[in-house]
């Protein structure tokens, strides 16, 4: 799959639409991919490439909105802008509450799905940054030891009694080891205060809560 910036993925059943879609796209400089099904899209989808998803949500087997949800459940950095022939308002609005950027209903105009498209991929954009970083903080905290981790737990726990005396106690170790491991913790994080470290943590739960 492409990792282009103008990527467009189509999963419909509906094969007219799917062909109409795609030629209509590729015309206005979007690469596409198209899938008849859900399933089909899952074995090709590698889980990583930010795109926008043209989604029909009335499909037999796995609907759209079954598809939406367990994408979003492994945390995709996909934008998702419905289509249908068919759909209601509460389906419209379970869609929206998970975060679709629009819920067409066919037929729709060509230069509104355009708009919603290129509103997508700049929310896939931001998912697919936003992903990066986690990364890349978690890598961070990944390179503590476990009495490292513990020692930051506590900090975070307590900020009002962080000498390195308090934490001993609260360890049952010296205060000299408790410095010792302050500093590597320091450079592996790659900060210089507690300050800092709240603010790293800060920015890691943010993205995924059940971090640290």
């Amino acid at each position: 799959m492409s990792d282009s910036n103008h990527m467009i993925f189509i999963v419909d059943d509906d094969q007219d639409i799917r062909t109409s879609l795609t030629r209509a796209l590729t015309q206005r400089g979007f690469e596409v991919e198209a899938f008849a099904s859900g399933r089909e899209f899952l074995a090709a989808y590698d889980g990583e490439q930010a795109a926008c998803l043209v989604l029909d949500h009335g499909m037999p087997g796995m609907s759209g909105l079954e598809l939406q949800a367990l994408l979003n459940g492994q945390g995709s950095p996909l934008a998702v802008v419905f289509i249908t022939g068919h759909g209601g308002v509460p389906e419209s609005v379970q869609a929206m509450k998970a975060g679709a950027v629009d819920f067409l209903e066919k037929p729709f105009r060509q230069s509104v799905l355009i708009e919603r498209i290129e509103t997508a991929l700049e929310i896939a954009g931001a998912k697919r940054d936003a992903l990066e970083t986690r990364r890349a903080l978690q890598a961070r905290f990944n390179r503590l030891t476990a009495r490292e981790e513990e020692i930051v737990k506590r900090m975070l726990a307590n900020p009002a009694e962080v000498s390195s005396k308090e934490i001993a106690n609260s360890l049952g170790i010296s205060p000299r080891t408790v410095d010792h491991h302050r500093a590597r913790i320091l450079e592996k994080l790659e900060i210089r205060s507690l300050v800092e470290l709240v603010d790293l943590v800060s920015k890691l739960r943010g993205e995924s809560p059940a971090s640290l």
